[in-house]
């Protein structure tokens, strides 16, 4: 089980790195989009455009504090063997089965780990 545990890790520390990468990806280009269309528009309009680029700013980062730094923490966790890791990682993989088909697949191993832990601390008792 322990070997289960270490690929989790890997795969947590792997999902939460590119989650953090691709976030800023779209959020580098959301900047760069909004910059070109400051200049299109008057100014009267431009307070809307102004109060979206606010709101897709923050978006990614939220995302990023969210699913991205607990993913990469949860995995470090497993990595270290800490008691603590598996639930963190329950949790996020609860999250991770709506992000179809990788974060699918890697929620579903991730409830299957935990099972067959408590199964495993239930038979030790």
């Amino acid at each position: 089980m322990d070997s289960h545990k270490r690929v989790l890790g890997i795969l947590y520390v792997i999902s939460g790195a590119l989650t953090i990468l691709i976030l800023a990806g779209v959020s580098l280009f959301f900047n760069a989009i909004f910059g070109f269309a400051m200049q299109e528009v008057d100014a009267d309009e431009r307070w809307v455009l102004e109060l979206i680029q606010t709101i897709m700013q923050f978006l990614p980062i939220t995302l990023i504090i969210l699913f991205g730094v607990p993913s990469i923490i949860a995995g470090i966790g497993l990595l270290n063997q800490q008691k603590w890791a598996l639930l963190l990682a329950l949790i996020l993989g609860c999250f991770k089965l709506f992000n179809f088909p990788i974060g699918t697949a890697l929620g579903v191993y991730t409830i299957w780990v935990y099972a067959e832990d408590q199964k495993q601390a239930k038979a030790a008792t």
